[in-house]
């Protein structure tokens, strides 16, 4: 007697060629870094110096802090005023909050500068 088709076992299903070893490399995604940018400026303001490796890693965790420090800071303010978004008022008054003196007021000027130039174009 033959089996029904409940008790008949599954069909095994052939395995897919495999493909090319060279095929399957996987793509590593690299750490983003402000080097690039760094090296820029650097070139922009002293044309004639370099800079060494170690002392690239460190500008990039310091552009890294400053970063993070503007970033919670603008939330946070966004947060106080009950606003879903960060605005350039919020990171402008972050700036201001965080960096001292002279600084801030450079970099407030720099970011309305960079905030004219973006929207007029």
């Amino acid at each position: 007697m033959a089996p029904k088709a409940a008790e008949k076992a599954p069909a095994k299903k052939a395995a897919p060629p495999k493909s090319a070893p060279s095929a399957k490399k996987k793509k590593i995604a690299k750490a983003e870094t402000y080097k690039v940018y760094i090296y820029k400026v650097l070139k922009q303001v002293h044309p004639d110096t370099g800079i060494s490796s170690k002392a690239m890693g460190i500008m990039n965790s310091f552009i890294n802090d400053i970063f993070d420090k503007m970033a919670t800071e603008a939330a946070r303010l966004a947060l106080y005023n009950k606003k879903p978004t960060v605005t350039s008022r919020e990171i402008q008054t972050a700036i201001r909050l965080i960096l001292p003196g002279e600084l801030a007021k450079h970099a407030v000027s720099e970011g309305t500068k960079a905030v004219t130039k973006f929207t007029s174009a």
